[in-house]
């Protein structure tokens, strides 16, 4: 499970892990149940086993419960869904994205320094997939 930042705890129902549990080892049988919505092509379902090293980064795979619109508070079934930390991440890349340039707004408007410069490069690397 992906860890819950202590300030947004709240925002959870008290049995968050009983409904996690049900959603990732019941529905899900301890299968990723992505289907694309990530952004990867792994066909129709993704192979991902939880526990198990993931089929294409060969990393213990370590099921979590996505919210589908990154709304904590709302735990229909139909809003969760269990994926592996590939697809969840890829998932949530703009969401997260999003939430750090409004962090990084509030703390410039807040006068606090950076935490670190971030410096302009011309890079070739490739990007992740």
């Amino acid at each position: 499970m992906m860890p819950i930042r202590p300030e947004e705890r709240h925002r959870y129902p008290a049995d968050w892990r009983a409904i996690s549990d049900r959603i990732r080892f019941e529905r899900a049988a301890g299968r990723c149940e992505c289907t694309g919505e990530c952004g990867h092509d792994h066909g129709a379902r993704c192979a991902a086993v939880h526990g198990e090293p993931h089929p294409v980064t060969g990393s213990r795979v370590v099921l979590t419960t996505a919210h589908r619109d990154h709304t904590p508070e709302n735990c229909a079934d139909d809003n969760l869904a269990a994926w592996c930390q590939r697809c969840h991440l890829a998932y949530d890349a703009e969401h997260h994205a999003a939430t750090a340039a409004r962090t990084r707004e509030a703390r410039r408007t807040a006068g606090m320094p950076p935490l670190f410069e971030i410096r302009e490069r011309n890079c070739s690397c490739p990007t992740a997939s």
